[in-house]
């Protein structure tokens, strides 16, 4: 007769409901909320990057261009808006799912930004109303730091990542 209903705490149980295992003390909805938190500070964090990108952009892209540089600043941190925000969306969507759940989620998002990057590309392609230097300078630097500011809100997060 097979064990119908596993010990959360076997190695060969992979259903992520036994996340709260992994913080002595911690219950599997605290562990969440923390995941959540961190999240939602990762989200922020990259709204105000792109903001801010979009604002010092569009003045640099101004003064360099006129208004093709402002226009280089809207898209390119249009697009930055949402290629980093799909990943933390998705990440947020999945918060307590089975591990091959949010796989499967977090990929197939990331499949469909890279064909919504390559859509904006081929439809921006040969167009003369905005910079493309200053649309990929402010792309280039609303990506990378959208991954630095995720990488310190996962690390100044509250949230154990070992299991004992």
């Amino acid at each position: 007769m097979t064990d119908q209903n596993p010990a959360p705490d076997r190695p060969d149980d992979h259903t992520g409901a036994d996340l709260g295992d992994a913080a002595p003390g911690r219950s599997f909805a605290e562990v969440q909320a923390a995941e959540r938190l961190i999240l939602r500070r990762a989200m922020r964090d990259t709204l105000v990057l792109v903001l801010s990108l979009l604002v010092l952009g569009g003045v640099v892209g101004a003064l360099l261009v006129g208004s093709a540089g402002v226009w280089g600043a809207v898209l390119g941190a249009a697009v930055a808006a949402f290629f980093c925000g799909t990943t933390i969306w998705s990440m947020q969507r999945t918060v307590g799912a089975p591990p091959a759940q949010m796989a499967a989620f977090v990929m197939g998002a990331w499949l469909a930004k890279i064909v919504v990057l390559l859509v904006v590309l081929v439809l921006l392609r040969g167009a003369d109303f905005y910079d493309p230097y200053v649309f990929g300078a402010v792309l280039l630097v609303g990506v990378v730091g959208s991954a630095l500011l995720d990488y310190r809100a996962v690390a100044r997060g509250r949230m154990p990542y070992v299991q004992p």
